[in-house]
């Protein structure tokens, strides 16, 4: 598609669009560092989802301008879409590859466990523990790379740990694990969200104010400061840790306080008293959870009766510190009411937690630690994240948002489109396999044949939208069929036509596409490849090439077209030192006459020359006697072309001639003289083509036979 630019447009784009239209359009900016103005642009497909343009200047003689400024025009790629920023392409390739196991594993168990229960659906009971193991799989494959052990003893001063960088991918990934592949951890699901927000907070910072912001900027801060404890943002932090359940890192900075000081231990010793009895409480938190919390603060209990007996008796505790009259003989207001705004988010106070979170993600974790800490499953949990986007309405959405939304609403198909629109079509067509673990529901809205998709299911859709991602790239395609297979309906159709369209010039990407033919038993497939790649070998002059590809796919008739051609090639010259250039040829083309017809022929032939060769190099009479009998099979032989016996009786002069004794015998030399009249009479047809050798060659044959039939009856 290409566009002449009659006028040059006001607003320097290069091509005019009104500011009606301005937010409804996807604009690219094109750094061409072309002068104006801009004759012609030319627009087509790259690899991908890129854009291929090419920008034509208007020729200009003006002196003044820079030899860049008179460059004929630049040749640029547009890639379509915003992309990831956070994952470059080498990055999405590497991903791509590497969940190509654990979703073809995955896939085989499907098919084991079908197989087995042919009756009933193959989401048992124990599928969502395949389910979840393939999930862990794709987890640490987006995991970043490690980060060095820290130092030994760490810096006091030190409240953010550093982890690996997080992805909004792998975030989304693992909430989906956790809401829908993980069974197990749907009685501690607050645990998990808990766990969850603290690898990923820091996401968020780019849209919101955030916890984890608020901690990094207030460490950067926190040499600087004199008195800790009379600053308000030490306790203002402290509170937002504590609303999101980062216990560790409360109970540190409560350590940090100015009464820990040596020095000041005897003066405020209530005080001290106060804010270690609050720490206690902190680390003493009931954490009902399954598994080991890594060296996190808190009891650990892995039934609900036993953390609900827990829970209570710490509540009680926490109010009874509340009401303690310390408080009233404690000096440091700072302190005094920091500490117990502490102890509100502890009891649960929802003007306390509504203030020390930041986004409506925070609120809605904290309601889970301090509210509601008993839930399990997912119920109700919609309607409370609907109260917390009240209480704290964003001011612009984050990709993760949409998602989080549609998880706890329990809409499917809401989450498949954010998972689409904001992580592309290598999440939809993984994580599928994570949103029917173990639901029905889902099961059925995703298996479902439907009409308006061509009589696919939503399932299929997305893998071949994901395979059809895969195909557009020469770095990825070879692992389209991976998930072209898993598609029953239209999967195979598509996997023919990728293979065909792959190129056969280069050897390497003809072998793996041979390759891919014979693991899913693409027989046909693989043989029309291979006669397009002998035909095109040939054609380019690679004869050795084509005439092998041709064999491998069994192209008969092919072959023995080749044959004639060879035939017509050697049968005016077939004498001449021309034996060498199509000797090759003919040891490509195989022993065996069946693949190649006529072909038989010139490898007898080749036996022939070679014994012949012997013979004029100075070898033993054996050898003569070897070319004899290769010639007397040729010339018996029904295969052998009529226009070949001149030529070849000719050649074998020498061994009519042989001057030790006669090697033909009466009836080998019969043979030959019945030969030579039948061509005799050949030549009378006005079709014959006669060979290019002297003019004598005829009278000399007859000579030479006559000679040895007569030493041959005499020795007889």
């Amino acid at each position: 598609m290409s566009r002449v630019a009659s006028d040059t447009v006001g607003n320097g784009a290069l091509v005019p669009f009104s500011e009606d239209t301005k937010d409804s359009l996807a604009v690219y900016p094109l750094h061409h560092g072309l002068a104006p103005p801009i004759s012609r642009i030319a627009i087509s497909w790259a690899r991908g989802n890129s854009l291929r343009v090419s920008l034509f200047a208007t020729p200009s003689s003006e002196p003044s301008r820079t030899p860049q400024d008179q460059s004929g025009g630049k040749v640029l790629e547009v890639k379509l879409g915003v992309g990831d920023p956070e994952i470059s392409d080498s990055r999405w390739r590497q991903i791509a590859y590497g969940s190509v196991a654990p979703f073809a594993l995955l896939q085989s168990r499907r098919s084991a466990l079908s197989e087995m229960i042919k009756s009933s659906s193959p989401y048992q009971m124990d599928w969502w523990e395949n389910v979840l193991e393939y999930s862990k799989d794709i987890t640490s494959l987006l995991s970043g790379p490690k980060l060095p052990p820290g130092p030994i003893i760490e810096e006091r001063t030190d409240i953010v740990k550093k982890r690996e960088e997080p992805t909004c991918l792998k975030a989304a990934w693992e909430l989906l694990e956790i809401f829908y592949a993980d069974k197990q951890s749907q009685a501690w699901l607050p645990e998990k969200l808990v766990d969850w927000l603290a690898d990923y907070d820091s996401l968020f910072s780019s849209t919101h104010e955030t916890v984890y912001g608020k901690l990094a900027r207030f460490q950067k801060e926190l040499v600087d400061i004199q008195v800790l404890e009379d600053d308000p943002r030490y306790w203002e932090v402290m509170s937002s840790a504590l609303s999101v359940g980062w216990l560790d890192i409360v109970v540190k900075m409560l350590r940090l306080h100015g009464s820990y000081q040596l020095d000041q231990l005897s003066n405020r010793e209530l005080e001290n008293g106060l804010v270690e009895a609050v720490a206690v409480l902190i680390s003493k938190m009931p954490r009902l959870c399954h598994e080991s919390t890594n060296g996190k603060l808190g009891e650990l209990f892995k039934s609900k009766p036993d953390f609900i007996k827990a829970w209570e008796k710490w509540r009680s505790q926490i109010t009874k510190l509340d009401c303690s009259p310390f408080w009233i003989q404690c000096g440091n207001h700072h302190t005094r009411e920091g500490l117990r705004n502490l102890l509100q988010i502890m009891l649960g106070n929802t003007e306390s937690l509504c203030m020390a979170t930041c986004y409506w993600i925070e609120l809605y974790i904290s309601h889970f630690l301090y509210i509601r800490p008993f839930t399990t499953g997912i119920e109700s949990m919609y309607n409370l994240a609907q109260k917390c986007i009240q209480l704290k309405p964003p001011s612009s959405n984050h990709k993760l948002t949409g998602l989080i939304v549609g998880i706890l609403e329990e809409n499917t198909e809401v989450v498949l489109a954010e998972s689409s629109r904001e992580f592309g079509p290598w999440m939809v067509a993984h994580a599928i396999e994570l949103l029917t673990a173990g639901s029905e529901q889902a099961e059925i809205v995703l298996h479902d044949e439907r009409y308006n998709l061509g009589g696919i299911s939503m399932i299929e859709l997305h893998r071949l939208v994901y395979a059809q991602v895969l195909s557009s790239h020469a770095l990825t395609w070879q692992i389209a069929p991976i998930y072209l297979t898993s598609c029953m309906k239209q999967g195979m159709g598509l996997l023919e036509n990728l293979l065909y369209r792959q190129s056969i010039q280069h050897n390497d990407l003809l072998l793996k596409n041979i390759e891919i033919c014979r693991l899913y038993e693409l027989d046909h497939i693989s043989s029309d490849i291979m006669k397009v790649a002998g035909v095109y070998h040939w054609k380019h002059g690679h004869k050795g090439a084509g005439v092998y590809w041709l064999q491998q796919s069994k192209d008969t008739s092919r072959l023995n077209r080749i044959a004639q051609q060879l035939f017509d090639s050697v049968g005016k010259s077939i004498s001449d030192e021309s034996f060498k250039q199509w000797e090759g040829l003919i040891e490509l083309l195989g022993s065996e006459s069946k693949p190649a017809g006529g072909l038989e022929f010139l490898h007898k032939y080749r036996d022939f020359k070679r014994s012949l060769q012997q013979v004029y190099g100075g070898k033993a009479t054996d050898a003569a006697r070897q070319a004899v009998g290769s010639l007397i099979l040729l010339m018996k032989n029904p295969s052998t072309p009529q226009r070949f016996w001149l030529p070849l009786l000719y050649d074998s002069l020498k061994l009519f001639n042989w001057h030790e004794c006669p090697l033909l015998n009466v009836s080998e030399t019969n043979l030959l003289l019945n030969k030579l009249q039948e061509l005799s009479w050949a030549r009378l047809h006005p079709h014959f083509s006669e060979p290019n050798l002297p003019a004598e060659a005829l009278s000399s044959i007859r000579l030479a036979l006559a000679t040895n039939l007569g030493r041959a009856i005499l020795d007889e």
